[in-house]
């Protein structure tokens, strides 16, 4: 259950980094996620799931 809450608060960090460090920017890219067919975003979420598996494979692969 602790690596649990530490990968959740990596991911919080990692997560929040661009908000902080351009929130301006960050305003204009959801804006644009906003405006793209549901389509795309779902294709664009499966591959980032696929993305984090395979990352997630090789770490458990290399340790």
């Amino acid at each position: 259950m602790k690596f649990f809450f530490c990968v959740m608060g990596m991911v919080m960090i990692v997560e929040g980094l661009p908000y902080f460090i351009s929130p301006h920017k960050m305003r204009q890219m959801v804006t644009m996620i906003l405006q793209m067919p549901e389509g795309t975003l779902r294709r664009f979420g499966f591959f980032m799931m696929l993305a984090g598996l395979v990352v997630i494979y090789l770490a458990m692969e290399a340790g």
